[in-house]
């Protein structure tokens, strides 16, 4: 479940006592500290990237006033090149990749004029909690899905000298935040650690575990609760720990965690016994059927990357097994676990891949990196992986691979993708209501920032179309030619001003609310707030200036509230009609300086929390507004209230509109000027219908590319009358091939299917850099073999030197063998999963971080 902070807890890059620094709604957190007026953002998403440790680049601008940056959009082959600055307007043609119209409201005229008398029914059901205790922060966090149960701890501390003094007072809500119970008896007055104090148990399991601040190092004490917070049992601990207590995800009474000595500790019982399994664990992560994977250093040291051994266990502990080692990093996404991997020469490091949970390892077909380079998922599904592999240096940015389903065989899809080695800012969003919609930004070669958009999961990459209520700003140099531009987490590290990330929910179909500005690059003037409402083909420009936003009932109802840093603020804005039409409620007759928006994560429920404080002359206390909007909506959705959409579309009566990844989606969505309740149980309703393969369905294939503007694959010339061969499962495979492989997760029927065969050569291939064993077998060989031993090598050795001159000269092209996939496709198009390498341990899902990403090598050792 989501969990909130509000206070003074920690800092991120670039924010100061006098900025303000972003907030940040589900999946994640947001401290406010009431003293200096100040937000500090913290990602809670999951996070995989091996992004090693060095020195800091020069953030690069976000554009107060250049051009496109020379983005050349190629519609076949697969990926967005950043050539002449002076090109781009020539070379896009913004009207070819965005034919779908804006969805107005559906027949209905204005639809401001279908809600009125909404004044007294919100005042009925608008509920003011004032917390009179003397604190600087709240955490809260939402118990089970559809409780309405919120815990809200707060918390107050003073440093003086080594020591911290400092209090909290624990509160339950069991109606969505309209009243609060003091609860602090139940946890004896104890300090409750801010950092992660609160961890809630999967699904609706009702476990409920608060770590109590270390007080010293001889152990810690908890308090459990099985019952939704309505009681906490005390415990203690005989270590501390140096992170959350993470639940198996498919058992809820197995706990583990790492203490401060970097001890592993597992409990099965619900934390009534705790066992230590392991010593100088780095990294822990839960895998599938309740499978433990955890590195270790055997020098004592995590700091000591590179030679770190993944370990893994299937029984809680009891028995072990290395699956592998030189392990710089490793990461779970979707089925995928991944390790970066030194190479054994110099500082160079490659990602493997495993599908079966370590218990065999395939190199991924992806360029090595260095010590000043690193690997980042930035999403994964049971299907797929975008990888980000970064370029040499400062640069900024790398390019984004797509996998193949054994997420091994990598095909480039962007070029120059914008991501910074200080901080690991990116702007990588998963809009999560629509298969195959990612949107992040680019780095033009003139430094600037530019967002782009794939609709067929990174097959091509385009830009936002303009919104038809918006005006090119200053930043274009033709006021006919610009588009839209979204804010994200660079804008927030920047301290521009943009309280919040984009927002997306899987059950609010094409929805998508977000910060930006309309010109040729993001511009540092002051944001406004554009809603999406068909998965980013088209947008509108739904609010002035820089705002809070949530999703409530699906996306039937959107909220928003101003953002003023300086003024308290009484009015809350919210919109029946996907952001067409906004309506103004005064929900407090005395404002209250903002500093949090916080509804129940999933967009299901109908209330939203306003949180703030009041500032008196000698005080301050947390104020907390929660509307119910169930009395505005009257009535239950019914089957006249929606209406057949065809995503991907502009004509749902044409048959062949809107096939995308092989087929059609078709989904029954509400109509814009229906003022009713989707309610709780509201699911999305898909009807799929599959299409006929095309070309345009295939990838080009190892040793094949697109000429520009057509869907054929053509030979490369320096590969013709070569054997293409490359290692999968431990043996050589032989690649037949006419040129074409079908994108991850397509699913057309029947049409064009070009033909592809991996034939078996039955040579073994195993890499070395994982498998353990291989290094003890060659120790054990007999001391009198040695001189056989020693020309066999020199035999092979020659063969190799041999072998690799030919390849290099024919196959690939003046590369290394290991990665040419990677390379054939750079040298073709290049004339470029809760991140790998920095640090590639935390289980990525399916979500954006809004989106999720991992990015710092500190992040491993945590």
């Amino acid at each position: 479940m989501t969990l909130f902070i509000l206070g003074k807890t920690g800092q991120i890059p670039g924010c100061s006592e006098s900025t303000v620094c972003p907030v940040i709604r589900v999946n994640a957190a947001f401290r406010i500290d009431i003293s200096t007026k100040r937000r500090v953002h913290t990602n809670l998403e999951p996070k995989y990237t091996d992004q090693s440790e060095s020195g800091p680049s020069p953030p690069h601008p976000i554009s107060a006033s250049s051009d496109f940056g020379g983005i050349r959009v190629s519609r076949k082959t697969h990926s967005l090149h950043m050539n002449a600055v002076d090109k781009i307007r020539s070379e896009v043609d913004f009207s070819d990749h965005h034919m779908i119209k804006k969805r107005n409201a559906d027949d209905a005229g204005d639809t401001c004029n279908g809600l009125q008398g909404y004044e007294g029914k919100l005042s009925n059901n608008t509920h003011s909690i004032t917390f009179n205790d003397l604190s600087g922060s709240v955490s809260l966090a939402w118990i089970g899905d559809g409780t309405g149960v919120v815990l809200a701890l707060t918390t107050f501390q003073v440093p003086i000298f080594l020591l911290r003094f400092g209090q909290s007072r624990l509160y339950r809500s069991k109606d969505y935040g309209k009243t609060f119970e003091d609860i602090t008896s139940l946890i004896n007055n104890t300090f409750i650690s801010t950092e992660f104090g609160i961890a809630i148990g999967p699904e609706n399991s009702g476990k409920v575990i608060l770590t109590g601040d270390v007080s010293d190092n001889s152990g810690s004490r908890i308090f459990l609760s099985t019952d939704f917070g309505e009681s906490f049992k005390p415990s203690d601990l005989s270590f501390n720990p140096r992170m959350q207590i993470m639940y198996n995800p498919e058992k809820s009474n197995v706990l583990v965690t790492i203490s401060v000595k970097n001890e592993l500790w597992i409990s099965e019982d619900f934390a009534t016994t705790w066992r230590k399994i392991y010593e100088t664990v780095c990294v822990v992560k839960w895998g599938e059927d309740n499978a433990l994977f955890f590195s270790i250093n055997l020098n004592g040291s995590c700091y000591d990357r590179g030679t770190l051994v993944l370990v893994k266990s299937v029984d809680y502990g009891k028995t072990f097994k290395t699956i592998a080692e030189k392990v710089y990093s490793f990461g779970i996404g979707g089925r995928f676990l991944f390790a970066s991997v030194m190479t054994g020469t110099g500082m160079m490091r490659i990602i493997h891949v495993s599908t079966d949970q370590g218990e065999e390892w395939n190199m991924a077909q992806l360029p090595p990196v260095g010590h000043e380079q690193f690997y980042s998922i930035l999403a994964a599904n049971d299907e797929m992986v975008f990888m980000h592999v970064d370029e040499p240096g400062d640069t900024g940015f790398g390019t984004i691979y797509v996998s193949d389903d054994r997420g091994m065989v990598y095909s480039k899809s962007l070029e120059r993708h914008f991501y910074t080695s200080t901080g690991g800012d990116n702007d990588f969003t998963n809009v999560t209501s629509l298969r195959g919609v990612f949107m992040t930004s680019v780095l033009a070669e003139d430094n600037s920032v530019q967002t782009v958009v794939t609709f067929d999961q990174g097959g091509e990459w385009v830009p936002l179309k303009k919104p038809e209520n918006s005006q090119c700003d200053s930043t274009a140099k033709d006021v006919n030619k610009c588009s839209l531009h979204i804010h994200a987490s660079y804008s927030m590290s920047m301290k521009l001003n943009v309280p919040m990330l984009p927002l997306t929910e899987p059950n609010a179909l094409g929805l998508i609310i977000a910060h930006g500005s309309v010109g040729d690059a993001i511009s540092v003037l002051t944001p406004d707030v554009y809603v999406s409402d068909d998965g980013g083909y088209t947008w509108l420009r739904a609010l002035e200036g820089p705002h809070h936003y949530a999703m409530l009932d699906s996306g039937g109802l959107l909220v928003a509230v101003e953002h003023n840093t300086k003024e308290p603020i009484s009015k809350l804005k919210f919109s029946t009609d996907e952001g067409q039409c906004w309506h103004e409620y005064t929900f407090t007759k005395e404002p209250i300086y903002f500093t949090g928006l916080a509804s129940e994560p999933g967009a299901h429920s109908m209330n939203v929390s306003i949180w703030g404080y009041r500032d008196y002359l000698i005080s301050q206390y947390w104020v907390s507004v929660t509307i119910d909007f169930k009395e505005l909506l009257t009535r239950d959705c019914g089957d006249n209230d929606y209406l057949s959409w065809l995503a991907h579309s502009d004509d749902i009566s044409d048959p062949n509109d809107g096939c995308m990844l092989g087929y059609k989606e078709r989904f029954l969505r509400l109509k814009k000027d229906s003022v009713c309740w989707n309610g709780r149980d509201y699911v999305v309703n898909k009807q799929p219908t599959p299409c006929p393969c095309t070309l345009d369905d295939f990838l080009c294939d190892f040793g094949y590319y697109r000429k520009e503007n057509s869907s054929e694959c053509l030979e490369q010339v320096e590969l013709k009358g070569h054997d293409l061969e490359y290692c999968i499962h431990g043996k050589k495979e032989h690649l037949q091939t006419n040129g074409y492989r079908k994108i991850p997760g397509d699913k057309c029927e029947g049409g064009t299917n070009p033909e592809r065969k991996e034939i078996d050569m039955s040579k073994k291939c195993v890499s070395d850099l994982l498998d353990p064993q291989l290094q003890t077998q060659e120790a054990e060989k007999p001391k009198h073999s040695a001189f056989i031993i020693m020309a066999v090598i020199a035999v092979l050795l020659i063969s190799c030197i041999a072998g690799v001159v030919i390849v290099k000269k024919y196959v690939c092209g003046g590369r290394f063998l290991v990665h040419r996939y990677s390379v054939l496709q750079h040298n073709v198009e290049a004339n470029g999963i809760d991140g790998v390498d920095e640090p590639l341990d935390i289980n990525v899902a399916g979500h954006s971080k809004t989106s999720f990403h991992e990015d710092s090598d500190e992040d491993l050792l945590e």
